[in-house]
């Protein structure tokens, strides 16, 4: 059976540059996790599980530089635990259309009987097989992407705790899954998308301070070479004939 290790280096291989140190644990959380998913016999992959992977990696990986890496970084962890990277995006992209100009009741109906046009259908199947898999393996990144369609539906119930608790209830009890485990990894997330912001924001003042400090250098620089050049001496047949 494929180890940690060995989905590692399939990592490194992929991806053979150093991470940014911000951004370092992101990566390895993401990589663990979508590892142990796909070696076990109980996991199912689907719509909603890569959505959370979608959108996880976005959100977490926000203000990463150099910013034409992003993708390549997430070409590289779906690749070394065995995945399509353009297939985790095509079909997160098209669960998450689904949701859009939908209501939070439209929904959790949806999901207690999940339908879609013709060119999305198979997409559908793997979210009616939740309820009725007595094995059903719940993943962190499956609350996720359960959560990405709710800010979609409308962000203001998803960023209200209480809310948002509530309607992961009606969620799950349509699903035939529990709700508890999903609730509190929500809250985790919803903890981590508040700390990478608040980092990032201090990133940005850093950075806007150097930057003055920069500015501030220079121009001193320039005030005291205009304080020590030389003035032109003047000629003195030019004086005198202005004498004369």
């Amino acid at each position: 059976m494929k180890t940690v290790s060995d989905s590692k280096r399939a990592f490194h291989s992929a991806y053979p540059r150093p991470i940014n140190s911000i951004y370092r644990r992101v990566i390895e959380e993401l990589l663990v996790e979508m590892h142990l998913l796909s070696v076990n016999s109980d996991f199912k992959a689907d719509p909603l599980y890569y959505l959370g992977i979608v959108t996880s990696f976005e959100r977490l990986m926000e203000g990463y530089q150099p910013d034409s890496d992003r993708v390549k970084i997430f070409d590289a962890l779906c690749i070394s635990t065995n995945g399509d990277p353009e297939n985790y995006k095509s079909q997160a992209g098209t669960l998450l259309s689904l949701a859009k100009d939908k209501s939070i009741d439209d929904l959790v109906a949806w999901f207690g009987n999940p339908t879609a046009e013709n060119d999305a259908g198979y997409i559908i199947e793997p979210i009616k097989a939740i309820a009725s898999n007595d094995n059903f393996k719940y993943s962190r990144l499956f609350a996720i992407g359960i959560y990405t369609l709710l800010e979609e539906c409308d962000r203001s119930v998803a960023q209200d705790q209480e809310k948002c608790n509530a309607t992961v209830d009606r969620i799950a009890e349509n699903l035939q899954i529990s709700s508890e485990k999903m609730k509190k990894d929500l809250d985790i997330y919803r903890g981590s998308l508040e700390k990478m912001e608040q980092l990032l924001k201090v990133i940005e003042d850093v950075l806007e301070a150097s930057r003055k400090q920069r500015e501030k250098r220079e121009q001193e620089k320039l005030a005291k070479l205009d304080k020590t050049e030389p003035k032109a001496e003047k000629d003195p047949e030019t004086e005198s004939a202005t004498a004369e």
